[in-house]
Protein backbone atom coordinates (compact mmCIF):
# COMPACT_ATOMS: atom_id res chain seq x y z
CA UNK A 1 0.00 0.00 0.00
CA UNK A 2 1.69 3.32 -1.48
CA UNK A 3 1.03 5.93 1.37
CA UNK A 4 2.55 9.38 1.71
CA UNK A 5 3.46 10.99 5.10
CA UNK A 6 3.50 14.52 6.95
CA UNK A 7 4.29 15.60 10.05
CA UNK A 8 3.68 18.71 12.09
CA UNK A 9 4.24 20.32 15.35
CA UNK A 10 1.49 21.85 17.51
CA UNK A 11 1.59 23.95 20.15
CA UNK A 12 -1.03 23.17 23.05
CA UNK A 13 0.01 24.00 26.45
CA UNK A 14 3.11 21.91 25.58
CA UNK A 15 4.97 21.04 22.03
CA UNK A 16 3.10 17.54 20.26
CA UNK A 17 4.38 16.25 17.21
CA UNK A 18 1.01 14.39 15.15
CA UNK A 19 1.89 12.56 11.92
CA UNK A 20 -0.78 12.39 9.33
CA UNK A 21 -0.83 9.72 6.49
CA UNK A 22 -2.15 10.56 3.33
CA UNK A 23 -3.30 7.57 1.43
CA UNK A 24 -4.97 7.33 -2.23
CA UNK A 25 -8.38 5.82 -3.27
CA UNK A 26 -9.30 4.79 -7.24
CA UNK A 27 -11.31 8.03 -6.76
CA UNK A 28 -8.67 10.62 -8.15
CA UNK A 29 -11.05 12.93 -6.12
CA UNK A 30 -10.73 11.69 -3.21
CA UNK A 31 -7.69 11.38 -0.66
CA UNK A 32 -8.13 9.48 2.61
CA UNK A 33 -6.07 10.70 6.03
CA UNK A 34 -4.73 8.89 8.83
CA UNK A 35 -4.53 10.85 11.75
CA UNK A 36 -2.69 7.95 13.37
CA UNK A 37 -5.58 8.06 16.13
CA UNK A 38 -9.30 6.78 16.34
CA UNK A 39 -12.17 8.29 14.44
CA UNK A 40 -14.99 6.69 14.39
CA UNK A 41 -15.61 4.76 17.69
CA UNK A 42 -18.38 2.46 15.20
CA UNK A 43 -19.64 2.69 12.09
CA UNK A 44 -18.89 5.57 10.14
CA UNK A 45 -20.08 8.95 8.88
CA UNK A 46 -20.99 10.23 5.45
CA UNK A 47 -21.16 14.07 4.93
CA UNK A 48 -22.50 14.48 1.18
CA UNK A 49 -22.63 18.63 1.18
CA UNK A 50 -21.82 21.07 4.21
CA UNK A 51 -25.68 21.12 5.21
CA UNK A 52 -25.64 17.59 6.69
CA UNK A 53 -22.20 18.64 8.41
CA UNK A 54 -23.73 20.61 10.74
CA UNK A 55 -23.60 17.96 13.82
CA UNK A 56 -19.81 17.33 13.65
CA UNK A 57 -17.23 20.23 14.29
CA UNK A 58 -14.70 18.51 12.06
CA UNK A 59 -16.93 18.07 9.17
CA UNK A 60 -17.88 21.86 9.14
CA UNK A 61 -14.08 22.66 9.45
CA UNK A 62 -13.28 20.50 6.75
CA UNK A 63 -15.93 21.78 4.83
CA UNK A 64 -15.01 25.77 5.46
CA UNK A 65 -12.08 24.93 3.08
CA UNK A 66 -12.71 25.84 -0.89
CA UNK A 67 -12.72 23.33 -2.86
CA UNK A 68 -13.83 20.44 -0.63
CA UNK A 69 -17.44 18.90 -1.73
CA UNK A 70 -17.55 15.86 0.81
CA UNK A 71 -16.49 14.01 3.89
CA UNK A 72 -16.75 11.08 5.43
CA UNK A 73 -15.24 9.33 8.58
CA UNK A 74 -14.12 5.80 9.03
CA UNK A 75 -12.51 3.66 12.35
CA UNK A 76 -9.53 5.50 11.99
CA UNK A 77 -9.57 7.39 8.56
CA UNK A 78 -11.18 10.66 7.04
CA UNK A 79 -11.83 11.21 3.34
CA UNK A 80 -11.56 14.06 1.77
CA UNK A 81 -13.49 14.55 -1.38
CA UNK A 82 -12.46 17.90 -3.98
CA UNK A 83 -13.71 19.56 -7.07
CA UNK A 84 -11.35 19.29 -10.02
CA UNK A 85 -10.72 23.00 -10.52
CA UNK A 86 -8.52 22.78 -7.01
CA UNK A 87 -4.77 20.45 -6.88
CA UNK A 88 -4.39 17.72 -3.55
CA UNK A 89 -1.06 20.68 -2.92
CA UNK A 90 -3.44 23.06 -2.10
CA UNK A 91 -5.87 21.61 -0.43
CA UNK A 92 -3.48 19.16 1.36
CA UNK A 93 -2.02 21.49 4.22
CA UNK A 94 -5.13 23.02 4.95
CA UNK A 95 -7.13 19.97 5.56
CA UNK A 96 -3.63 18.76 7.27
CA UNK A 97 -4.75 22.32 9.61
CA UNK A 98 -8.47 21.29 10.36
CA UNK A 99 -7.88 18.04 11.32
CA UNK A 100 -4.47 19.05 14.07
CA UNK A 101 -6.78 21.63 15.36
CA UNK A 102 -9.59 19.50 15.81
CA UNK A 103 -7.66 16.61 17.98
CA UNK A 104 -5.95 19.61 19.83
CA UNK A 105 -9.32 21.12 20.77
CA UNK A 106 -11.09 18.95 22.49
CA UNK A 107 -14.16 19.28 20.91
CA UNK A 108 -16.55 15.73 20.22
CA UNK A 109 -16.68 14.11 17.05
CA UNK A 110 -20.64 14.61 16.63
CA UNK A 111 -22.13 17.26 19.11
CA UNK A 112 -25.77 14.92 18.62
CA UNK A 113 -23.71 11.37 18.95
CA UNK A 114 -27.38 9.97 18.69
CA UNK A 115 -27.16 10.84 15.27
CA UNK A 116 -23.49 10.02 14.65
CA UNK A 117 -23.25 6.51 13.07
CA UNK A 118 -24.68 4.63 10.19
CA UNK A 119 -26.84 1.70 11.67
CA UNK A 120 -27.83 0.28 8.19
CA UNK A 121 -26.97 -3.47 8.97
CA UNK A 122 -28.11 -3.68 12.17
CA UNK A 123 -30.51 -6.95 12.17
CA UNK A 124 -33.81 -6.29 13.45
CA UNK A 125 -36.55 -8.91 14.77
CA UNK A 126 -38.62 -8.31 11.97
CA UNK A 127 -35.99 -8.68 9.09
CA UNK A 128 -36.51 -11.97 6.94
CA UNK A 129 -33.95 -14.51 6.89
CA UNK A 130 -32.87 -13.30 3.41
CA UNK A 131 -32.60 -9.92 4.84
CA UNK A 132 -30.76 -10.60 8.13
CA UNK A 133 -28.05 -12.99 5.78
CA UNK A 134 -28.00 -9.73 3.15
CA UNK A 135 -26.53 -7.28 6.46
CA UNK A 136 -24.56 -9.96 7.81
CA UNK A 137 -22.39 -10.29 4.28
CA UNK A 138 -22.34 -6.65 3.93
CA UNK A 139 -21.35 -5.75 7.58
CA UNK A 140 -18.95 -8.91 7.50
CA UNK A 141 -17.77 -8.83 4.24
CA UNK A 142 -18.20 -6.43 1.81
CA UNK A 143 -18.20 -3.20 4.20
CA UNK A 144 -14.44 -3.82 5.59
CA UNK A 145 -13.32 -4.19 1.75
CA UNK A 146 -15.01 -0.97 1.22
CA UNK A 147 -13.36 0.77 3.99
CA UNK A 148 -10.33 0.19 2.90
CA UNK A 149 -10.78 2.15 0.02
CA UNK A 150 -11.90 4.96 1.98
CA UNK A 151 -15.78 4.89 1.41
CA UNK A 152 -18.46 2.93 3.14
CA UNK A 153 -21.83 0.85 1.64
CA UNK A 154 -24.99 1.48 3.18
CA UNK A 155 -28.46 -1.15 3.09
CA UNK A 156 -30.88 0.65 1.69
CA UNK A 157 -33.39 -2.23 1.28
CA UNK A 158 -34.43 -5.43 -0.36
CA UNK A 159 -37.24 -6.35 -2.85
CA UNK A 160 -38.46 -9.51 -2.11
CA UNK A 161 -40.28 -9.50 -5.13
CA UNK A 162 -37.93 -8.55 -7.89
CA UNK A 163 -34.86 -9.94 -5.71
CA UNK A 164 -32.78 -6.63 -6.20
CA UNK A 165 -31.18 -4.76 -3.49
CA UNK A 166 -30.60 -1.28 -3.32
CA UNK A 167 -27.10 -0.26 -1.99
CA UNK A 168 -25.79 3.66 -1.62
CA UNK A 169 -21.89 4.50 -1.80
CA UNK A 170 -20.12 6.68 0.47
CA UNK A 171 -17.01 8.89 0.88
CA UNK A 172 -14.69 8.08 -1.84
CA UNK A 173 -16.97 4.80 -3.16
CA UNK A 174 -19.26 8.03 -4.44
CA UNK A 175 -18.42 9.18 -7.83
CA UNK A 176 -16.00 6.88 -8.36
CA UNK A 177 -15.84 5.86 -11.94
CA UNK A 178 -15.24 2.10 -10.81
CA UNK A 179 -18.10 2.10 -8.31
CA UNK A 180 -20.35 0.72 -10.68
CA UNK A 181 -17.53 -2.30 -11.51
CA UNK A 182 -17.32 -2.89 -7.65
CA UNK A 183 -21.11 -3.27 -7.24
CA UNK A 184 -21.63 -5.45 -10.45
CA UNK A 185 -18.73 -7.97 -10.58
CA UNK A 186 -17.82 -8.06 -6.91
CA UNK A 187 -20.68 -6.96 -4.37
CA UNK A 188 -23.31 -8.46 -6.64
CA UNK A 189 -21.99 -11.24 -7.84
CA UNK A 190 -21.38 -11.89 -3.81
CA UNK A 191 -24.47 -11.41 -2.61
CA UNK A 192 -26.12 -13.62 -5.43
CA UNK A 193 -23.64 -16.25 -4.30
CA UNK A 194 -24.21 -16.58 -0.99
CA UNK A 195 -28.27 -15.52 -1.19
CA UNK A 196 -30.06 -17.32 -3.86
CA UNK A 197 -33.22 -14.91 -3.01
CA UNK A 198 -30.61 -11.75 -4.40
CA UNK A 199 -31.51 -11.29 -8.43
CA UNK A 200 -29.57 -7.99 -9.08
CA UNK A 201 -27.92 -4.81 -6.94
CA UNK A 202 -29.05 -1.23 -7.56
CA UNK A 203 -27.37 1.88 -6.82
CA UNK A 204 -29.36 4.36 -5.21
CA UNK A 205 -27.67 7.92 -5.63
CA UNK A 206 -27.82 10.69 -3.92
CA UNK A 207 -30.26 13.97 -4.80
CA UNK A 208 -33.47 14.97 -3.73
CA UNK A 209 -34.99 12.87 -6.16
CA UNK A 210 -33.34 10.00 -4.97
CA UNK A 211 -32.79 8.66 -8.17
CA UNK A 212 -32.42 4.80 -8.57
CA UNK A 213 -29.68 3.49 -11.41
CA UNK A 214 -29.97 0.21 -11.98
CA UNK A 215 -27.10 -1.97 -13.24
CA UNK A 216 -28.04 -3.57 -16.52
Amino acid sequence: MIRYSDSYSVLNGQRRTMFIQTQPTPNPASLMFHPGKSVMEAGSADFPNARNAMNSPLARSLFAIDGVTRVFFGSDFVTVTKTDEVSWDILKPQIFAAVMDFYTSGQPLFLDESTAASKDTAIHEDDSETVAMIKELLETRIRPAVQDDGGDIVYRGFDPESGIVKLQMQGACSGCPSSSVTLKSGIENMLMHYVPEVKGVEQELDGDDEEIVGLE
